[in-house]
């Protein structure tokens, strides 16, 4: 079998040159629209791929020598009119024939198909153009969009050029400390409002000042204080590693050395044998019950069990909750009541941007307030303040340390603005 491929325009083209090269009883095996050249995707142009087969034909069996001429039949001189009459009755058409009416069918079918060339090409045209024109559009835009950053960034240099030295260290300090640029550049610019109101006369003090009020303006509201006293039930959720079961214990020895509420243990996290074991340590140590539970039904039980509880801590179980089933999953154990309250726990030492995507997959259902741990491990707490300008929790508890119940802190004002901004910038 011969097998041939055509990368043509037109398919009255393609079967020009496969009944050109392969003959009247060629076969067309496939014919697709192909894109050929341009550049990067685009300005490609559209052809037709044709692949066309033949079998290959016996050759020809040579003629016997000596073979004997046959005479030619002798024609009557009426035989012609004859033949013309006899039209209502044609001759049975013979295999090459029909080969041939075959082929000329296919390729009456395929030109009357196939449409006007001229408006074809038009139509290509015109939809290269509108391509080209959108492709063009997009690419002015990003220009000018880049020619806007640019020609801000100039009014910001040549504007940072009349700053005050004390603005520009603080806003390098700022963004040392994780702080995003949205928040640093408002209170820079509230700050130099300031600056400018006093004839540019402030003094360094009086700039780091101006900054720890804009700070102070920001965390009014903030804080959510610890967990409430008509509080039953308290939901700890948070994704792996962020210290959530020793966080849970601290809680506990809180509640039951300085409050005097008798205090009980339900965790849900039986995925890691480990965290079981940990909070039954506790258990045992801080001398409460505990259950686990592994569904819906058990958290029923468990409640059940835990009646005569003031306040009942539970631990969620640890996992990756940027999938979103796994927050789907905890969310059918925390049926929620009106004495209950929802703690997402996060360690400073994350990303922010990290940070703010586990917040954002668990706002599917309600959190009240955050609780930061890890806070001894690291220098920076800028990833705190936009978690809270980004959504609308409430600050509680902070950790600096593994030690139950001592290592837990309630944040205030005048705490996060040292950890922001450096103790000396209060002096």
């Amino acid at each position: 079998m011969r097998v041939r491929r055509y990368v043509v325009d037109t398919m009255p083209e393609a079967m020009l040159s496969i009944r050109k090269d392969l003959g009247g009883e060629a076969v067309i095996l496939s014919s697709k629209e192909i894109k050929v050249g341009g550049f990067l995707g685009m300005f490609a142009t559209r052809k037709i791929e044709v692949i066309a087969a033949i079998e290959k034909e016996d050759a020809p069996k040579p003629k016997p020598e000596g073979s004997i001429k046959q005479p030619q039949p002798q024609v009557p001189r009426n035989a012609l009119s004859k033949a013309y009459k006899k039209s209502e009755a044609p001759s049975k058409p013979t295999q090459a024939d029909q080969a041939g009416e075959s082929f000329a069918q296919d390729f009456i079918a395929a030109a009357a198909a196939e449409p006007n060339p001229i408006q074809a090409e038009r139509l290509d045209l015109t939809q290269t153009d509108e391509k080209r024109l959108a492709s063009e559009q997009h690419l002015l835009h990003e220009i000018r969009e880049v020619k806007d950053w640019i020609a801000k960034l100039s009014r910001q240099s040549s504007a940072q050029e009349d700053w005050p030295e004390g603005v520009i260290t603080i806003r390098d300090h700022l963004n040392a400390q994780g702080l995003s640029s949205s928040l640093v550049e408002t209170w820079i610019q509230e700050v130099l409002q300031e600056w400018k109101a006093s004839g540019g006369s402030m003094s360094e003090q009086a700039l780091n000042d101006s900054f720890l009020r804009q700070a102070e303006r920001f965390l009014e509201g903030r804080f959510g204080g610890g967990i409430r006293q008509d509080t039953r039930m308290v939901y700890i959720a948070g994704p792996t590693g962020v210290g959530k079961t020793t966080t849970i214990a601290k809680l506990a020895a809180e509640q039951l050395f300085k409050y005097q509420r008798k205090v009980g243990f339900i965790t849900s996290d039986t995925y890691r044998i480990s965290a079981v074991e940990q909070l039954k340590t506790y258990a045992s140590i801080l001398n409460v019950p505990i259950e686990v539970v592994q569904s819906p039904g058990d958290m029923q039980r468990a409640m059940q069990r835990l009646e005569s509880c003031d306040l009942i801590l539970m631990d969620t179980a640890g996992r990756n909750y940027r999938n979103e089933m796994f927050v789907s999953e905890l969310q059918s154990l925390l049926p929620g009541s009106p004495n209950s309250e929802t703690y997402l726990v996060l360690s400073l030492t994350s990303k922010s941007s990290d940070m703010l995507e586990i917040t954002g997959h668990f706002s599917k259902f309600v959190l009240d307030k955050v609780i930061f741990t890890k806070l001894d491990e690291t220098g920076s707490c800028g990833a705190l303040f936009n978690l809270l300008a980004e959504h609308s929790l409430q600050l509680s508890y902070m950790t600096n340390g593994q030690n139950v119940p001592d290592d837990l802190l309630m944040p205030d004002m005048a705490m996060l603005t040292s950890l922001l901004f450096g103790r000396d910038l209060h002096e």
